[in-house]
């Protein structure tokens, strides 16, 4: 799809980081969006921002919608039809995504659920509710958002990630297998795994929100997070829950502030590739160095023989 301007794009996850710059971009070109999040405000200032940037004519609209829940996406579905007044889409963006759940183990279930549920469900859910719509089109392209984690199952030694990783190995699984099924069967329809190494994003900051709102953590999550830390070799005795929560907020902030590709940068490799009708997309010289350290040496990829040091990756 060598252009966008005119065609319909929906955009799961609109609302902030990757999702945002999607939408904004492919406005500035003259194509249509949909977007979805679940907090209407982030969308609201997304669709600002979409509107500065777009030529006249250009539609945006925002829609409440859960990804993990398969009811919101097909509404969802139903609302994008109504009000761009189309029978398909052109471009599907399951860009959704949330962290949490690292240790099968030790971490709340609730919580590594939820996570799997949006990662692996919202994918899921939105192809279900989509893929129908591109398959509608004359010329439609899925780009499914997975992650050097689809590869690499870990934060980095010491730091399991269990529900992201097998949402995230999923994600890419289910896209690569997607392309015989569209070969096949929706010639005219092309598909796209997304694998972004670090990108400045709020994603750290807003799985907080997701799993825990707007509440102050309970004692049992405070106690969750208090043993998550200590056995990441942080000193956390000596700190009150009102030090270990900024502690956290900080350290969301500082996954953002800190990351060497932005959003906006994200987002252009990603359009770029859709251009460019490459299945394999990788963001970031980091997720470009994981990727071939873990083919090199699959064997040792969990004992040392690839870590975020070795590669050069680790932060200052």
């Amino acid at each position: 799809m060598e252009s966008f301007q005119g065609k319909l794009a929906v955009v799961t996850g609109g609302g902030t980081g990757m999702g945002r710059e999607l939408v904004i971009q492919l406005a500035s070109e003259g194509c249509h969006v949909a977007a979805c999040d679940i907090i209407l405000d982030n969308l609201e200032e997304t669709a600002r921002r979409a509107e500065k940037e777009a030529p006249a004519g250009t539609r945006i609209s925002i829609h409440r919608a859960d990804v993990a829940d398969e009811s919101d996406m097909q509404q969802f579905a139903k609302e994008v039809l109504a009000e761009h007044q189309t029978d398909h889409v052109n471009l599907v963006f399951n860009n959704a995504g949330v962290g949490g759940g690292g240790s099968f183990i030790q971490a709340d279930r609730a919580e590594w659920d939820r996570t799997f549920g949006i990662c692996w469900g919202g994918v899921y859910n939105g192809c279900r509710a989509f893929v129908p719509l591109l398959v509608a089109s004359d010329d439609g392209h899925l780009v499914n958002t997975s992650s050097v984690n689809g590869f690499w199952a870990m934060l980095a030694p010491g730091m399991p990630h269990t529900a992201y990783s097998a949402a995230k190995f999923a994600v890419k699984g289910f896209t690569e297998a997607l392309l015989e099924d569209f070969r096949l069967n929706a010639p005219h329809v092309h598909a796209s795994v997304v694998m972004p190494g670090h990108i400045g994003t709020e994603i750290v900051n807003n799985s907080r929100l997701v799993h825990g709102g707007d509440a102050e953590p309970t004692a049992d999550e405070m106690a969750d997070l208090r043993a998550g830390m200590k056995q990441r070799g942080v000193p956390v005795e000596s700190m009150d829950d009102e030090a270990l929560v900024a502690m956290m907020k900080m350290f969301g902030d500082m996954f953002r502030d800190s990351a060497p590709v932005s959003a906006a940068e994200a987002a252009t490799v990603i359009l770029d590739g859709v251009r460019e009708n490459r299945w394999r997309i990788l963001v970031g010289d980091d997720a470009h160095k994981l990727d071939e350290a873990v083919r090199a040496n699959p064997e040792h990829a969990y004992d040392g023989g690839v870590s975020l040091g070795t590669l050069g990756l680790a932060p200052e």
